[in-house]
């Protein structure tokens, strides 16, 4: 689960290179020349203010082309810089929102080419571009001229007259060209930008070499008896799959989580459960050419370097002055509250599952590759509920439908498909949705299923971002999933984890959709990454509410509602295992922020990794979510560097948040949506966080709040 940042202004982050957030048109190895080079940059043309021309892109022809949008978007940060008025809030701090468009729009075209269709000439392409792009964004951030002006917009009498929107902006801007080195000399400017460019590579390698551990590592299955204790909508997809690849009468596990993890919910072979969980957690880690040791090891030591030289002890440090918590210590304190009691349940959850184990008499000792498969086995046993019973009234297509209609209950959006508009792969769909009085709103693009070049995982992003400068322009922001899709006719059905992350990212979607702000940088989603999960998370909690699954949870064959009993089952196992998923994610986190607080200490990352884990007592059932070589939230580009605590941070949020809505007696309380619109949903970054929460739950948050969503003791 993750957000991807959109590319709605000049200042573009390369983790939309490395980490994948967009998507386009796929047109296999043609190159091109001047004139699709002019195509590929000109204003998206057609209905709603334009889409994103996917049929125009030649991906042999992106290299040429962002060296034709960097030169063009120079143009405009030296008009700006030059201009011979004196500097106002209009004529650099507006001007900077406008420039580079042409660079924003190609960057959204290649980014699905980076995450959804990462083949043909793609990695060789993003090599070449992530330098260019470092060295564009450190030209932009050290230009003398132009931080001179901008300084004197944020140093001036003036801005008192502006609205809070805009003072924000200011104060942000002028915060980000000193935290990315304007104030420094030039000798120390020159080695930043170095430090950025090698960094900006390392980082695309990095992500190339996990998306060639998950296209490598496949499990094959040719004895169908090994398939034991799979339901049959997994072996169903395991078969599509192995078909596609050109192994018909085979079956496939896929190196991706959508594929592992039902497997190793379910499988009743130890040994193949063993061999998948192997293959998905070495990722970046086999000793081979895509092992990522030496990168990490490597990006580590160049941040600390570059923290070092912007002033600050850590790079920790450096990325969370900026954030919600404001300092590590901060995020620490509250990730160090909640680690002693997940670990403490998942203890006990452990040795639930080893009395199941050992009943069994064949002497298993619970591995990790063991966990899921007998926490379902305690799961049945203590709340006779088997998620095999749940997931025929999981239908895919029913779910989106779900979604669509909790945002038309909330918010009064309306959905409807378009089959008219471009789209970059046969398997995505558009939709048009506008608001309560029919008005248009945005368009909203869904590409749910896994396909080669596609990196595994779940992502929203934004192709366009809403803002109202001088015109409105409207969003456009798309779902990426990695369902297994079912054979031609056939249903697909998704597992209860699996739903949730669905829900995730379309909150994610709605933050985007819902922004009501003048300035693109200030929309939506473009918030601080410990509050930008916090819209997201809350909108999980409507996949289980009654009016969602009476309307939306009905089996695939026969159309009946889910049942009320097994509804029942489902509220009372709500807070069941949340010991191994608050462990396996708050590991990360703690090893994230640990790693950045080293500062220059050369690292090891895989005993950096061990040893830290059996410093917290990390038990040995359990594996981080993300392993460090695989770890593409820190390691394919900055963006959630020293910053996984985030998803905690965020859910502590949420769970009081939550709160609200049970407070006043429903999830669709009309009073309480309007005041999440309001104040959250559609501010976007134009109040402080803090202040937004403040307005909308009417005091600070209660973290004691996210231990009860949790069932963890409150003291």
């Amino acid at each position: 689960m993750s957000f991807k940042p959109g590319t709605s202004m000049l200042f573009l982050s390369l983790a939309l290179l490395t980490l994948g957030a967009c998507a386009g048109a796929f047109v296999p190895e043609a190159r091109g020349g001047a004139k699709e080079v002019s195509a590929m940059l000109q204003p998206w043309t057609g209905p709603y203010g334009g889409v994103p021309p996917w049929q125009r892109v030649r991906p042999g022809a992106f290299v040429a082309a962002f060296d034709e949008a960097i030169a063009l978007a120079n143009k405009d940060i030296e008009a700006i810089a030059s201009n011979p008025a004196p500097p106002s809030f209009e004529n650099t701090i507006v001007a900077l929102e406008t420039a580079g468009r042409a660079l924003g729009r190609l960057q959204a075209l290649f980014g699905v080419h980076a995450s959804n269709l990462n083949v043909g000439p793609i990695p060789d392409a993003e090599r070449a571009i992530a330098p260019k792009l470092a060295a564009y964004q450190d030209g932009v951030m050290q230009n003398a001229k132009l931080f001179a002006r901008i300084a004197a917009v944020h140093e001036g009498k003036r801005k008192d007259k502006l609205t809070l929107a805009q003072r924000r902006l200011i104060e942000d801007r002028y915060r980000q060209f000193v935290r990315r080195g304007a104030r420094l000399g030039d000798g120390d400017k020159a080695t930043l930008s170095q430090i950025n460019k090698r960094l900006a590579g390392l980082f695309t390698d990095f992500g190339q070499n996990v998306l060639a551990d998950e296209k490598g590592y496949v499990t094959w299955i040719e004895d169908e008896a090994e398939l034991a204790g799979l339901p049959a909508s997994v072996v169903s997809a395991m078969a599509s799959v192995a078909k596609s690849r050109g192994r018909k009468g085979q079956w496939a596990v896929i190196n991706t989580r959508s594929s592992v993890d039902p497997f190793l919910s379910y499988a009743s072979s130890r040994p193949l459960r063993e061999k998948v969980w192997r293959n998905y957690t070495n990722r970046g880690d086999n000793g081979d050419a895509h092992d990522n040791n030496a990168i990490i090891s490597e990006i580590l030591r160049l941040r600390a370097q570059r923290a070092k030289l912007l002033g600050y002890r850590t790079h920790a440090h450096w990325r969370l002055e900026s954030q919600m918590a404001g300092s590590p210590e901060a995020a620490m304190d509250l990730m160090n509250q909640v680690w002693p009691k997940a670990a403490r349940r998942a203890r006990e959850e452990v040795a639930d599952m080893q009395k199941i184990a050992s009943a069994s008499g064949a002497g298993i000792t619970i591995e990790p590759w063991d966990y899921r498969y007998y926490a379902e086995k305690v799961r049945k046993a203590r709340y006779d509920l088997d998620f095999n019973e749940v997931k025929p009234y999981l239908q895919l297509e029913k779910l989106r439908e779900a979604m669509m209609w909790v945002a038309g209950e909330l918010y009064g959006m309306q959905f409807k498909q378009v089959d008219d508009l471009p789209v970059f792969h046969p398997d995505v769909r558009v939709f048009d949705v506008s608001g309560a009085d029919g008005a248009h709103i945005g368009l909203w693009y869904l590409d749910p299923y896994a396909r080669e070049g596609k990196r595994s995982g779940a992502w929203m992003t934004a192709y366009r971002s809403q803002e109202n400068i001088t015109a409105a322009r409207t969003p456009i922001v798309s779902n990426n999933s990695n369902f297994i899709k079912g054979a031609p006719g056939e249903v697909v059905l998704i597992s209860w984890d699996d739903a949730t992350t669905l829900f995730h990212e379309f909150g994610h979607a709605l933050h985007g959709l819902n922004s009501r702000v003048n300035y693109p940088s200030q929309s939506g989603t473009s918030v601080p990454r410990d509050y930008v999960e916090f819209p997201s998370q809350l909108f999980e909690h409507w996949l289980s509410t009654p009016e969602v699954l009476n309307r939306f949870a009905l089996h695939y064959k026969t159309g009946a509602p889910i049942p009320k009993a097994l509804l029942d089952k489902i509220e009372r196992a709500a807070t069941f295992n949340q010991g191994f998923a608050t462990v396996e994610y708050l590991a990360g986190a703690l090893v994230d922020m640990k790693l950045h607080l080293a500062g220059e200490t050369p690292i090891d990352p895989d005993a950096f990794e061990r040893q830290t884990l059996a410093e917290m007592g990390m038990p040995d059932e359990i594996v981080m979510r993300h392993r460090t070589p695989q770890f593409a939230h820190i390691f394919a580009g900055d963006g959630y560097s020293a910053g996984y605590y985030s998803y905690l941070w965020s859910d502590a949020l949420t769970a009081d948040a939550a709160e609200a809505f049970v407070e006043a007696g429903s999830y669709y309380d009309e009073t309480v949506a309007r005041r999440l619109h309001a104040h959250i949903m559609s501010v976007g970054d134009t109040i402080a966080p803090a202040d937004g929460f403040r307005a909308f739950r009417g005091r600070d948050v209660d973290t004691s709040a996210l231990l009860r969503k949790l069932g963890f003791p409150v003291d």
